[in-house]
């Protein structure tokens, strides 16, 4: 499993040209787009197309040559294999079939874009593609907005602005995040701030139209605390059966809370469960 440069050609790794010299075959996403950079370094190596639609097809083929004594190297067109390109199934197969699955290493515009963020949460996710339906993007976005993690998705050129904008709407618009667009290319773009303003930006510039892009969500803030309610683990079973001042006692007992604030709370916890 080759990784490849993600634009720029110097971000191939040494080992990546070994490992593509030594090979008997490439199994390449599009073999017009890996010519390219095989031209790049004088590889010669023969290439056969492994796509999205026939990866689980090519796996016996591929499988067969394994067993003959040969080495075959997986490209994606761009990146490393399997994440948000194919790779995977072809992956699975050779693992299922006994035989060794060795990353080489190498660009990823995952870790190129965290690594730009300035973001110090310790975790994150990746999530990848969002849905194409805005409907189904949103109700995504949804389940996402509280996660405690960093939280990195890509997205077409033709859905950026959109999707940024849903962004806005559902992580709320002050909420940071970072656009890295055309990642080690020419007309790399890299722009950090508010969710609303990134939305307003991409959709004044058609230029942030263009090209791949990788959107980097801080972490949601932590839940403010509801104070009043912080005790009622305590409160609610004593309440339930005991008078007010004896439940309070008993609180102020066990969770060392003042006594007032354990008051009020209790009295409006009987008042509910007489309502």
């Amino acid at each position: 499993m080759v990784a490849t440069p993600i634009g720029n050609w110097g971000d191939m790794t040494a080992r990546a040209i070994a490992v593509l010299n030594a090979a008997d075959v490439i199994a390449a996403e599009d073999t017009r787009v890996t010519g390219q950079l095989l031209k790049q370094y004088g590889i010669t190596t023969p290439m056969i197309s492994v796509r999205e639609h026939n990866e689980r097809a090519m796996a016996d083929k591929l499988i067969a040559r394994l067993a003959a004594g040969e080495i075959v190297a997986q490209v994606s067109d761009a990146g490393t294999p399997a994440v948000s390109d194919p790779g995977a199934v072809l992956a699975a197969s050779v693992h299922a079939a006994g035989f060794k699955v060795i990353p080489i290493p190498g660009a990823s515009a995952l870790t190129t874009a965290l690594s730009a963020s300035g973001f110090s949460c310790a975790h994150s996710l990746f999530y990848g593609f969002l849905p194409p339906k805005t409907k189904q993007r949103c109700d995504e976005l949804t389940l996402l907005k509280d996660s405690p993690y960093i939280t990195v998705f890509y997205e077409a050129p033709h859905r950026i602005a959109d999707c940024v904008a849903d962004m806005s709407s559902i992580f709320g618009a002050e909420r940071e995040a970072v656009l890295c667009r055309e990642l080690t290319k020419t007309f790399e773009t890299i722009r950090r701030g508010p969710l609303a303003e990134l939305a307003e930006w991409i959709k004044n510039d058609p230029n942030q139209q263009k090209g791949e892009s990788v959107v980097v969500v801080n972490a949601a803030p932590p839940a403010e605390k509801d104070e009043a309610a912080a005790h009622d683990q305590v409160l609610v079973p004593l309440v339930a059966e005991l008078p007010v001042k004896q439940a309070v006692a008993l609180a102020q007992a066990i969770t060392g809370a003042p006594r007032n604030a354990l008051y009020e709370r209790a009295l409006v916890l009987k008042k509910n469960t007489q309502a």
